[in-house]
């Protein structure tokens, strides 16, 4: 669930037009001017010394140096190539061999991160352009390593396409069907709690392609409402997996207890046209998270998981012999994190782990036989950027140890670990292919993110990006001061948070409170950077709450991230329980404080932030005045099983973690005004947990308000709907707090 905050940052719109007087308008905060610069669409090429870039106009790919920073040249211009013409580059995939590439548009989104698109073959030596595949949109192509084949899924089936046999496409699986069979690419569930949109790769000698079959004809259907007007104003535009049929849309999803997909390794060999299933140990209805090509075409590397999520294995498979012999097993307290997925790394030699095996998350190095040769701790690792085989070094980012600032290192062979960014606040990075170069982001609570091209010896060569057009016009606003703090609870535990005071601000005086929140396993919100807030961009949407007159404040309470597993597992089996104590005990810290009317302190949030604004509301402490809960799950029982076994497990196993630790159960308790958002064709939060928490309402005689946004997804977005949203929550809070 942690990932569904991320569904905000995609779909936001940044802000427009400067308000005479410097002050914020809410439309401004819903449509354009503090996006700030950024290195989108970034990849580092083979040759080890330059990066390609998609051109703010989206008609190029550019080359530039690693080196210096300056453009070496254009790999792609959509003005000059031949053939079809394409109007914008919305993706581009290199091939291996640097001849050719994929060039994306036309894209139309499926879920989170699944999408359909049409292709083309761009050969850059002859500046010619030609279809993919002539059949309909392609989704997931993939290059074979010789670069000489691509594989891609059209509804549900892989295709080939063979490039020196003059781009000849032959179906590869023709058993796919909707709501039925999936090859190469993962389910709504996988796909959502697994953060992957394709489950295939080639051998590394390009003879053979291995997938993950779902097989979901046995998993429940569900079905979305949609309104026609809707559809007949085209308005589905802005949630193309909902556009596709007048009356509902039905998927796949399984909830908590229920039967899942059954997932199986096949493999394909391309010269003898042999389809074989492979061996591979697994639990009847456990997961396949990953799959990676190694060096050895002999050689697949397949990642998997019990259906509790505390065992992960990792095999290595022979697709001639469908072999499958485990080389890796680690075993969790409680869960594997699914970030772990995100962070493998595979080399010609090693095999690179994340793991909470010690209580942090740290790096282990295995040869791909799986003897462990290595390992690296540095407080909390958060993103693995790769390892040099002919040094040894190992770049990543990891936390701080009060986990509020990030930054990134290099660990040497010899055990010694060099920090590359000492300087305090958000670092990340990406290396060039031969670790000699690298562009590193920083930012901070106060400055936007400036990206700054580093060689050897972490030595700054050249500012790529300073955004210092985004600071000044930061700066012409009335903004209130920002700042971290901590604080502990009556418990003795001690919580991370950040505030925004008000123009002017008086400690003399007593101000509302809004206190915005997340909350949920692993999920992060206080950081000493600038993306911070509901909208991000500096805390903008905070900023338009403190010129209103509030104070706007953000706590992480227990479960949430960058502390370790202690402090995020806490809230295993008996989710929201322990969030909603510390935003109580939050609350309850801020009306201690001089500055604070106790009486006029309200909490809000999205998703989990949304569930954990009314479990706060109703854990049994009169604190809240008011409060806000966007498309918010009210019963566990209610949401994907992927996500909530893992830190549930099934409602057969914990029945009273699911019905008597929810909104749902809680519905007398609450207090305080409440108002209730969700979007009606949410596939992600089901509109069922506010219908059915609308009616404990009801029976407990509680008064409240309810937005519903007909063919709106879980981000609420399209047209005039996130304007729309806002205002109703700042009128909400107003009418409520003032």
């Amino acid at each position: 669930m942690k990932k569904i905050l991320l569904v905000l940052a995609v779909s936001l719109m940044a802000f427009g037009q400067l308000t005479a007087g410097g002050k914020l308008d809410l439309k401004e905060i819903t449509s354009g001017a503090f996006r700030g610069e950024s290195m989108a669409a970034l990849q580092p090429l083979d040759d080890g010394e330059s990066y390609a870039q998609i051109s703010g106009d989206g008609k190029q790919v550019v080359r530039y140096s690693f080196r210096t920073g300056k453009q070496l040249g254009v790999l792609f211009d959509a003005a000059t190539a031949r053939g079809p013409k394409v109007g914008r580059v919305e993706g581009y995939i290199m091939s291996p061999n640097g001849k050719r590439m994929l060039i994306q548009t036309d894209s139309k989104g499926i879920y989170r991160r699944s999408f359909t698109a049409t292709y083309y073959i761009y050969t850059i030596a002859n500046n010619t352009l030609e279809p993919l595949s002539d059949g309909g949109p392609q989704q997931t192509p993939l290059w074979s390593p010789d670069g000489e084949q691509i594989a891609f899924v059209r509804d549900n089936n892989i295709f080939l396409v063979k490039l020196l046999y003059g781009n000849a496409e032959s179906q590869v699986t023709k058993d796919g069907e909707r709501n039925k069979v999936l090859n190469g690419v993962p389910d709504w569930v996988c796909e959502e709690e697994f953060s992957h949109n394709r489950a295939m790769v080639f051998t590394a000698d390009s003879k053979q392609i291995v997938w993950v079959r779902y097989d979901e004809s046995e998993v429940l259907e569900r079905y979305l409402p949609l309104t026609p007007l809707d559809w007949k104003a085209g308005a589905q535009k802005a949630s193309p997996a909902w556009g596709r049929m007048e009356g509902t849309y039905s998927y796949k999803y399984p909830k908590p207890g229920e039967k899942n997909a059954t997932v199986s390794l096949m493999s394909y060999d391309i010269k003898s046209h042999q389809t074989r299933a492979m061996q591979l140990p697994l639990d009847k209805d456990g997961y396949i998270p990953r799959i990676m090509t190694t060096s050895d075409p002999t050689r697949i590397a397949v990642f998997t998981l019990n259906r509790h999520q505390d065992c992960l294995r990792i095999y290595m498979a022979n697709p001639l012999t469908t072999v499958c012999q485990q080389v890796v097993e680690d075993k969790i307290d409680k869960y594997v994190k699914e970030e772990v997925f995100q962070d493998v790394l595979i080399t010609d030699q090693h095999l690179v782990l994340t793991s909470e095996r010690s209580g942090f998350n740290s790096i282990y190095v295995y040869s791909l036989n799986g003897t462990l040769q290595r390992t690296v701790k540095q407080q909390v690792v958060t993103a693995v950027y790769g390892l040099d085989e002919p040094t040894g070094d190992l770049y990543f980012a990891a936390l701080s140890a009060d986990a509020m600032n990030q930054k990134v290192y290099v660990s040497h062979r010899n055990g010694k670990t060099d920090c590359l960014t000492p300087k305090d606040g958000w670092n990340t990075a990406v290396f060039s292919r031969d670790f000699k170069s690298w562009l590193g982001t920083w930012s901070d609570l106060q400055a936007p993110p400036v990206v700054t091209l580093y060689g050897a010896g972490a030595k700054a060569v050249k500012t790529m990006i300073d955004n210092k057009a985004l600071a000044d016009k930061y700066a012409s606003y009335d903004m209130g001061k920002k700042e971290l703090f901590k604080f502990t609870t009556s418990e003795g535990i001690q919580l991370n948070g950040w505030i925004v005071r008000p123009v002017g601000f008086d400690a003399s005086k007593k101000y509302p409170v809004v206190m915005y929140q997340y909350g949920g396993p692993g999920n992060q919100q206080v950081k000493n950077a600038w993306g911070v807030g509901m909208n991000g961009q500096g805390a903008i949407h905070e900023q338009l709450m403190a010129q209103q007159g509030y104070v706007v404040v953000c706590v992480d309470g227990r479960g949430t991230g960058g502390r370790g597993a202690a402090f995020e597992k806490a809230v295993y089996l008996r989710l929201g329980d322990l969030e909603s104590k510390d935003q109580v005990e939050t609350a309850l810290w801020l009306a201690k404080q001089s500055y604070v009317d106790k009486d006029r302190i309200a909490i809000w949030g999205w998703s989990y932030g949304g569930f954990n604004t009314l479990m706060s509301m109703s854990e049994g402490r009169d604190v809240f005045c008011c409060g806000i809960a966007i498309a918010p799950p009210t019963n566990w029982r209610y949401y994907d099983s992927v996500y909530t076994e893992r830190y549930m497990r099934t409602p057969q196993e914990n029945a009273s973690g699911y019905d008597d630790v929810c909104p749902i159960a809680r519905a007398p308790k609450l207090h305080g005004k409440l108002l209730l958002c969700h979007g009606l064709a949410d596939d992600n939060v089901h509109y069922q947990n506010t219908a059915d928490y609308v009616t404990a309402l009801v029976d407990a005689d509680k008064d409240f308000r309810q937005l519903v946004y007909t063919n709106r997804n879980h981000s609420i977005y399209g047209g005039n709907t996130r304007n729309h949203l806002f205002r109703q929550c700042l009128n909400f809070l107003n009418d409520n707090l003032k």
